[in-house]
């Protein structure tokens, strides 16, 4: 289905606000307008088809791969999944991945710095966040450092992202370690829906963003897309009121091209990035580079199989020399094989992964090294997954990978969804699942010393022994649409942890001595109030019961594992008005961080965000974006006193199409 209204999004000329303003009576004024904005009636939803948005049905009927790894209805999708679309990716105003994943309430975001963020789901969130696996077109980008994501090294160009695919809860038999507590699956537009030339542009208080985008056609069959972005974020201020050196500085560019038709394809797609943070007294800027390839072929034969073969090529180097830094060069072979057997569905597959990485030890004193400095992992894994329709309304889909990697040998992840549909608008499903966190080099080969020559004092040292983390995971959901302006999902979970990362005093030998459980429970839902308005609310929540094991001297225990509100919920109200004008507001309440170390927590706080676009015609479109209205600043991880704090910005965006 097309939304070719979609491809606008924003970004132009420069507007200076004061973000800084304390004054209570503005923080009264702007919350008082935001009400008004979400009492505002919803007039003449009269626009054409082309610019309006799906209707509740058709939002059922959104297509997605991250849960089956086959296209399936979102309606029938046995796992907790949620969906951002690419029209809400351009209401929200968002200018970068991490700030869209605010929009999916199933996922913890916070910001740790400029261009820095800690984002999880089900717990676990630091910076360096190990238990999530984050895909962007089929092409995984954690860095086997640590199992995690340099989030200031990821970005696309927003208006080309065609929906991004968020599921908490473990995707391991499909996706593969790591896969232990979710899966985000960014998942840009073909070629043949990104045609002729688009330009966005904007600018504020705390950032401006440039966007450049062109397509064209390939002979009969092909299309193709070219594109350049350049994104600068100012220095953030800590609680004290001094500038913190990280604003930011981004250029990336890249392309896609696409082959064929539903039933036989090949896309290739490629990018190259640079980027840098501003000088640190001490160690300097952060510097980062890499370019990325990838090739994919599928075909949909008569026979109803079909066949997917995938290879990338992904080279990535980062120099910051107080912090984690390295050159990782990544190939990845993965194929799979649906076959359809009357009454199952066999999916099969089979992966290679190789690694190499040059680690470069940071400055003194506190030095940062890997030993050995340079290293080549490789990974093989093989899947099979069987879904088996026991009745019209009844599914049952079992499937096991076995999965290896050079520390632990094979690791076996299995999985068993039941999916029950009570009545066409309704979904009954439940989970049990097997995840790991496959070891990485931070759990295996690092080291942190107190070097002052001639003195060398470890204080931390990967451990020779340490395993992969394990999750047991149970899981029972409910999706509905009762009506058609109505539709809501609920989710409640349980994760049984063993081996889970712990250290001891220095000199620590990194270990598996945590161990426990969480449970929570997580929906949203969405309301077409009228034509032209529509409500989404979403919530989650927490409960951690985690600790030591007997005879383990570990000092901190489960807070160095990650710090985890203990609920947080959001609202979005989006009216779509005569003559082309849009109102979107969100607020988002997030609950304290109690565990950033022990007595001190981040405090609990409310963000609200407003934007008013207008689509002066097909070709332009203009908006204002106002973040963080409530409050003058707020902190969102780490501890007082070095701890960035969030103010209020705006910023103003131009879409310019042909």
């Amino acid at each position: 289905m097309k939304e070719a209204h979609e491809e606008s999004r924003y970004r132009a000329t420069r507007m200076w606000v004061t973000g800084h303003a304390r004054s209570a009576p503005i923080a009264h004024r702007a919350l008082l307008l935001t009400l008004s904005l979400l009492a505002l009636p919803c007039h003449a939803a009269s626009a054409s088809k082309e610019l309006t948005d799906m209707t509740l049905e058709e939002l059922a009927n959104v297509v997605v791969i991250s849960v089956s790894r086959q296209a399936e209805r979102l309606s029938d999708a046995a796992a907790s999944i949620f969906v951002i679309r690419a029209e809400d990716i351009r209401r929200s105003g968002a200018r970068s991945i991490p700030e869209a994943l605010r929009l999916a309430p199933n996922l913890q975001v916070a910001r740790t710095s400029a261009s820095g963020y800690a984002i999880s789901a089900r717990g676990f969130n630091n910076a360096l966040g190990n238990k999530l696996l984050v895909l962007i077109d089929g092409r995984t980008v954690y860095t086997p450092l640590f199992s995690g994501v340099f989030w200031d090294q990821q970005d696309v160009m927003l208006e080309d992202v065609e929906r991004i695919e968020v599921i908490s809860g473990p995707g391991a038999t499909l996706w593969g370690a790591n896969a232990v507590n979710g899966v985000i699956n960014v998942i840009t537009r073909a070629a043949s829906d990104t045609q002729g030339v688009l330009f966005s542009g904007g600018a504020g208080n705390r950032d401006r963003v440039g966007s450049i985008r062109y397509g064209g056609k390939l002979g009969e069959s092909g299309h193709y897309r070219v594109y350049g972005r350049d994104l600068e974020l100012q220095n953030t201020r800590r609680e004290n009121g001094t500038s913190a050196p990280d604003g930011w500085r981004r250029r990336q560019a890249g392309f896609r091209a696409d082959w064929g038709a539903a039933h036989r394809n090949f896309t290739l797609q490629g990018d190259a990035y640079a980027g840098e943070a501003e000088a640190r007294p001490a160690g300097g800027p952060v510097e980062v580079s890499g370019m990325n390839l990838l090739a994919r072929w599928k075909e949909r034969f008569s026979s109803g199989s079909d066949l997917g073969v995938q290879a990338y090529y992904d080279r990535s180097e980062r120099v910051d020399r107080t912090g984690f830094q390295g050159d990782v060069s990544t190939i990845d072979l993965e194929f799979e094989h649906g076959i359809p057997l009357g009454d199952h569905r066999l999916l099969w597959g089979a992966g290679y992964r190789n690694a190499h990485d040059d680690i470069e030890a940071t400055l003194p004193p506190l030095q940062i090294a890997f030993v050995p400095p340079s290293r080549t992992l490789t990974w093989h894994n093989v899947f099979v997954q069987d879904a088996w329709r026991l009745g019209r309304s009844v599914e049952l889909t079992l499937g096991i990978k076995a999965e290896s990697n050079d520390y632990t040998g094979w690791e076996y992840l299995p999985s068993a969804r039941l999916a029950w549909k009570p009545g066409d608008n309704q979904l009954v499903w439940g989970a049990v699942s097997r995840a790991v966190r496959a070891p990485a080099r931070l759990d295996r080969d690092f080291t942190l010393s107190f070097v002052v020559p001639p003195l060398n004092v470890p204080l931390i040292r990967g451990g020779p022994y340490f395993e992969s983390e394990v999750a047991k995971v149970y899981e029972i959901g409910y999706r509905a649409q009762p009506t058609s302006v109505l539709s809501y999902s609920f989710t409640a979970f349980r994760h049984e942890y063993e081996k889970l990362r712990s250290g001891m005093p220095p000199p620590a030998f990194i270990e598996n001595q945590i161990e426990g459980f969480s449970n929570g429970v997580e929906g949203w839902g969405t309301l077409q109030a009228l034509p032209g308005w529509r409500l989404m609310a979403g919530f989650s929540t927490l409960r951690q019961h985690l600790g030591v094991n007997p005879g383990s001297r570990d000092p901190t225990g489960p807070i160095a594992l990650g710090n985890d509100p203990d609920h947080q919920w959001l609202l979005r109200s989006s009216h779509t008005l005569a003559g082309g004008h849009e109102i979107d507001v969100m607020m988002r309440r997030v609950g304290s961080l109690p565990l950033q170390a022990p007595g001190v927590s981040v405090p609990a706080y409310t963000a609200l965000d407003a934007r008013w676009g207008w689509r002066i015609n097909r070709s332009v479109e203009v908006s204002l974006t106002l973040q963080n209205l409530l409050d003058p600043e707020h902190g969102e991880f780490d501890q007082p006193g070095v701890r960035s704090e969030y103010r209020r910005s705006a910023f103003f965006n131009l879409v310019l199409r042909n």
